[in-house]
């Protein structure tokens, strides 16, 4: 089994090709780009060097077999990913405000994606971090079920367990989202939540305060994505902080799971927090400079370039 193992959503994206033009409006789209929360980080774990396999499933279509190929090529183990002949892969439709803003739309639930079974529990036992989405949380209960039991495996088997809540209002269709992340929030050893999902997911009124709290539990550490403030790590001990990358940002989608990419590979490698938020912002903000979701992940060679380029 990979030493990085994630599960969830794999799909397309259909992306407006400008901004500002609703998903009501008819209009011009681009696509189909490779997809998924999940799948994307794992390409950019693949990308950097690690062992990573991905849990899920595509329809037996154009859509699942482009994004197989590309996860593939790039060094991600599909070998537990099913191609169904009764369910055709999941889409996404995006629309980009010119504030930064993103709306979606997503046909999950019901497609592949959302009907995967987990491989023999044999075949997980080895990996050293699970990594968890929220959004594949919020995709459906047959699949938040799935994840659920492979993080208790893995937890139990003596892995690391990391949990972004990338939360993702569109999915979560009236539940509650303690119900809905609950399990893994317990479960997590390393949290990457963004600001406004670390005061949604711990009720707290600061981000002091909900870091505290975490803390307190069986948090090891917690990583707040800033965007375009940076990044900051907390453990219990000194805070540290670093500043964002300057880069023309043509397409957020994505960011912040390669960056969770970048930062869960140094951790693993034993890298000190500093370097290990440095080479997840470097992600990120690659990522962010490219249109389409996986388009600006990179190798680890590169990726190098890049943080020698930026001092």
């Amino acid at each position: 089994m990979a030493d990085i193992l994630t599960a969830g959503e794999i799909l397309v994206e259909i992306m407006r090709k400008e901004r500002d033009i609703p998903l009501w409006v008819q209009g011009d789209f681009s696509g189909p780009y490779p997809s998924g929360a999940v799948a994307i980080f794992i390409d950019q774990v693949a990308l950097l060097g690690h062992s990573a396999g991905i849990v899920g499933a595509v329809g037996n279509d154009g859509f699942g077999h482009r994004t197989l190929r590309r996860l593939h090529a790039d060094g991600v183990d599909v070998s537990f990913i099913q191609v169904m002949k009764e369910a055709t892969t999941a889409v996404a439709f995006v629309s980009y405000a010119s504030s930064g803003e993103r709306t979606f739309i997503y046909h999950i639930a019901n497609a592949a994606a959302g009907l995967f079974e987990n491989p023999p529990e044999k075949n997980l036992r080895g990996v050293k971090l699970f990594h968890v989405m929220g959004c594949s949380l919020m995709a459906g209960r047959r699949m938040r079920e799935r994840i659920n039991r492979i993080a208790e495996l893995v937890k139990a088997d003596g892995g690391l367990v990391s949990f972004d809540p990338n939360i993702r209002v569109e999915l979560l269709k009236g539940e509650n989202l303690d119900d809905v992340i609950g399990t893994v929030l317990g479960l997590s050893d390393i949290l990457l939540p963004g600001e406004r999902e670390l005061l949604s997911i711990t009720g707290k009124g600061s981000v002091e305060e909900a870091a505290e709290y975490l803390l307190s539990k069986k948090t090891k550490a917690l990583v707040i994505k800033k965007g375009k403030k940076g990044a900051l790590y907390l453990d219990g001990r000194q805070p540290i902080e670093v500043k964002p990358f300057a880069i023309n940002e043509v397409d957020p989608t994505g960011a912040g799971d390669a960056f969770d990419a970048g930062f869960l590979c140094g951790y693993l490698e034993g890298l000190s927090p500093v370097e290990c938020l440095r080479l997840g912002s470097a992600c990120g903000a690659l990522n962010a400079s490219y249109f389409g979701p996986m388009e600006g992940v990179f190798h680890r060679n590169y990726v190098e370039y890049f943080l020698t380029r930026h001092g």
